[in-house]
């Protein structure tokens, strides 16, 4: 009896296995599987009509207009990947996530270099900054933002001013400051934008580092001869030219400020408003900016604060009469003003200049700064300047900023945050005090050492500050 069942068992396994089956399945170079129905008959079900076959001649096609089987692509170099790869990478340096916006601003400026619409040196100051434009239809070669690399800062290398390489090379005594980390100007730049951001301060462009190439910027000569012969070995010899990591001249870290328009030189303004006296109600909202700018150069001790890097916009009133010839109204437009903190790349020492110069704030002897900080500024910044925590928090995220310098040095940095903490110390006693920003600058150096395992977003029990004061000071005391 058992011996039956297990034949009869046997012999529906045969049956079953010789169901009618096709599937055709092609995976080559990641492209899509085309399979075909599969079809199971059963031992009882009669032959069927149609047997489905694979449809070789469809497949055949496939196979010849697959791009990976092209024999036009397999001639091509293989650059174009390792190219894609370094663009890839370059362009995810130059892409914020958490500022769309500037992203795209970013991207404007490397199509217009891609199109020849190549960025412009500006000849005052003391290091290589370029205006950048776009190559925008609406608007093709207006300046969007203001670009300055690492390597042609004051002390970099390629610095193409000539005159500050011979005052470098004959008076170094009066070149450069001391209190200063070298070739970190770019990132003072955008550690300026960052305070100014966490107190809302909203008086610096935005401002952050970004990687550009243009054939105006200052390269040696060795990148220039490199990069003209890989592009002739390129266009001659791809079989050799497919090997280069990268064509083209190598980007330039630096950065990149966005400019601002409608905007003049503080001493402009500043005479006009000696002989023509503001509105009261507009006088009150440029004592609000002003200390503003007060607090932000304080906190950042700003080296180089003078009356021709900073900028104002003064808009003055305008009346729009109605069209109506009945009507005797008239829309009054509110004057406008505003400040701009630009030129914030000789900030955050490391130490209170004590050598020769004692670089002062500019702005303390102007008419404004011998009036008490008003409510506004004390309620907008008090609270968060004496809340530890966010002083830290500040520190750490300047510290994930500066730290993305090659020559990052994290016991310069400490000392630069010590200076930043007693800087944030002595402005709010002088708010809680009511000072004037005359007042401000008149108090003593102070500068907080933590004491810890490093930087933090957040105050531990086992933090530890010294408090110190600086006695010695610089031998000029008014330059």
């Amino acid at each position: 009896m058992s011996t039956a069942t297990a034949v009869k068992a046997d012999q529906e396994e045969e049956d079953t296995t010789t169901d009618v089956t096709t599937a055709v399945s092609v995976m080559e170079n990641g492209s899509r599987p085309n399979s075909q129905r599969v079809v199971n008959l059963a031992p009882c079900d009669p032959p069927p009509d149609v047997i489905f076959a694979p449809q070789t001649q469809r497949l055949e096609q496939s196979r010849l207009s697959s791009p990976t089987m092209s024999s036009t692509t397999e001639r091509q170099p293989l650059l174009r990947n390792s190219v894609s790869d370094h663009e890839t990478e370059h362009n995810y340096f130059n892409t914020f996530e958490d500022d769309p916006e500037f992203t795209r601003i970013v991207q404007s400026a490397e199509r217009a270099i891609s199109l020849e619409v190549y960025p412009e040196r500006i000849y005052q100051g003391s290091s290589g900054s370029y205006f950048v434009r776009n190559a925008e239809a609406q608007q093709p070669g207006k300046i969007i933002a203001v670009f300055k690399p690492k390597s042609e800062e004051p002390y970099g290398q390629l610095n193409p001013k000539w005159s500050k390489w011979l005052q470098k090379m004959c008076c170094p005594c009066c070149f450069g400051r001391g209190c200063l980390v070298l070739n970190q100007g770019y990132l003072s730049e955008a550690g300026a934008y960052l305070v100014d951001r966490k107190l809302s301060l909203d008086i610096v462009p935005k401002t952050r580092v970004v990687k550009l190439a243009s054939e105006t910027f200052n390269y040696s000569a060795i990148d220039r001869a490199k990069s003209k012969t890989k592009k002739f070995t390129y266009d001659k010899f791809q079989t050799l030219g497919k090997h280069f990591h990268r064509l083209g001249l190598p980007p330039k870290t630096g950065s990149f400020q966005l400019f601002v328009s409608g905007y003049k030189d503080a001493d402009y303004w500043l005479r006009r408003f000696d002989s023509e006296s503001l509105p009261e109600s507009t006088a009150k909202i440029f004592q609000l900016q002003f200390e503003k700018l007060v607090c932000l150069d304080y906190i950042i001790r700003n080296t180089d604060r003078g009356n021709d890097n900073w900028l104002i916009k003064y808009e003055k009133s305008e009346v729009d009469e109605t069209d109506g010839d009945d009507s005797d109204w008239s829309i009054v437009k509110p004057p406008d003003i505003k400040i701009a903190a630009i030129d914030n790349g000789l900030a955050f020492p490391f130490k209170h200049p004590n050598e020769w110069r004692t670089y002062p704030y500019h702005w303390a002897w102007l008419q404004q700064a011998k009036k008490p900080f008003s409510d506004e500024i004390r309620d907008h910044v008090l609270p968060l300047l004496s809340d530890m925590n966010f002083v830290e928090e500040l520190v750490y995220e300047l510290y994930e900023l500066f730290s993305e310098d090659k020559g990052f040095d994290k016991a310069l940095f400490e000392k630069q945050m010590s200076v930043l903490r007693g800087q944030i110390l002595n402005l709010s006693q002088a708010l809680r005090d009511r000072k004037s920003p005359v007042n401000l600058v008149q108090m003593p150096l102070v500068v907080v050492e933590k004491k810890n395992d490093g930087p933090g977003r957040v105050r531990h029990l086992s933090d530890t500050f010294t408090q110190s004061f600086q006695n010695n000071v610089a031998f000029f005391k008014c330059c």
